[in-house]
């Protein structure tokens, strides 16, 4: 029998959100964050041109999509690494900092990628508990030790959609050491519309220790294709794009991704449907007596506790698919108006019983 790591004997593989399908044939997925809707005809007219020439390996560098997000942002294309999704690109940090000993920090509940990739990197898991469903930042520098590498912020946290402002968020950085790598992991950024939540490139430019996590996968619809993408100053970037498997980004990601960010403006607007409609799903559950925080991503967090199991099957039992966290609570995608309104119903339902 081979012998592997002892790690393999504990660790928890990742669990994708499920679908579902209702008595009547119904099927309503709002378990994985994903975009309701389909890519625009201009993306899939890039992806058909670019599917011509598969037979070839990627630019493995990306280059046209790294002058693409530098010039969008206007930053150096040195301070640009990419990943197949940016969990790929959280892999590469892990990997970055990973040896033994080292310690990484993180709120929890938050995205649950990031215990698997702390155990597979063989660093430390330094949880710190979520206070009024967000970060408490000042627990998170309070756990700060001398083996800390590195430190999670998700902003907006996932799986509850709560961010933390930047009054809190200064204060947090200047207590951290300069050499903690700090990540803002802001894959919902798009849909933030606090404006006292500060977005992330503003910050990262006079501090050589904070870098920005995003992706194509929510707001750009590119789910399918991971494409993630960390913006740092060059050390920060230069050893990630260290951590980068050869031809990672493939030809067809490549290509759509430059597509959508010349398409942004189109794209942008579609994502001000999903902020309207995450306001009028968050107004008919408080109407409905449910406590939920203010979301500034694409889904809605409820908790549950025990209730969790049983309000997940109530809402399969109707066609739709949320993602349920243990004994937690459980969180629910935005998606089109019928998606939506069957989850509504679906939770009116668990409420009357």
């Amino acid at each position: 029998m081979p012998q592997f790591r002892a790690v393999f004997d504990t660790v928890a593989a990742y669990k994708a959100g499920q679908a579902v399908v209702g008595p009547d044939g119904r099927s309503y997925k709002l378990s994985s964050n994903e975009s309701p809707e389909p890519p625009l005809p201009s993306v899939v007219r890039a992806i058909a041109e670019a599917a011509t020439q598969i037979h070839r390996y990627p630019d493995p560098a990306a280059l046209r999509l790294v002058e693409a997000l530098s010039a969008r942002y206007g930053v150096p294309a040195d301070h640009i690494a990419l990943g197949a999704g940016s969990v790929t690109v959280a892999q590469q940090l892990f990997e970055t900092v990973g040896e033994p000993g080292a310690e990484v920090i993180y709120a929890w509940r938050s995205f649950e990628a990031y215990p698997l990739l702390a155990d597979l990197s063989g660093v430390t898991s330094v949880r710190v508990p979520l206070k009024d469903e967000t970060h408490d930042l000042d627990a998170m520098a309070d756990a700060i030790t001398p083996n800390t590498r590195m430190i999670l912020v998700c902003n907006p946290n996932n799986p509850t959609g709560t961010v933390n402002r930047a009054g809190e968020l200064k204060r947090f950085l200047d207590r951290v050491p300069e050499n903690i790598l700090v990540i803002l992991d802001e894959a919902y950024r798009e849909y933030v519309r606090d404006e006292d939540v500060p977005d992330g490139l503003t910050i990262y430019r006079d501090r050589p220790n904070v870098a920005v996590l995003r992706t194509f996968s929510k707001a750009y619809g590119l789910a399918g294709l991971r494409v993630g993408y960390l913006i740092g100053q060059e050390p920060v970037a230069g050893a990630v794009r260290k951590a980068m498997m050869p031809f990672a980004i493939n030809h067809l990601a490549q290509a759509a991704a430059v597509a959508s960010l010349q398409a942004e403006e189109e794209l942008l607007a579609r994502v001000e449907t999903v902020v309207a409609e995450r306001a009028r799903v968050r107004d008919a559950l408080v109407a409905q007596g449910w406590l939920v925080p203010q979301s500034e991503a694409n889904f809605v967090w409820l908790r549950l506790a025990g209730d969790t199991p049983a309000f997940a099957e109530v809402c399969a039992a109707a066609g739709v698919a949320v993602r349920p966290f243990g004994n937690e609570g459980a969180r629910v995608s935005i998606g089109d108006r019928e998606a939506n309104d069957a989850f509504l119903a679906a939770a009116a339902a668990f409420r009357s019983r």
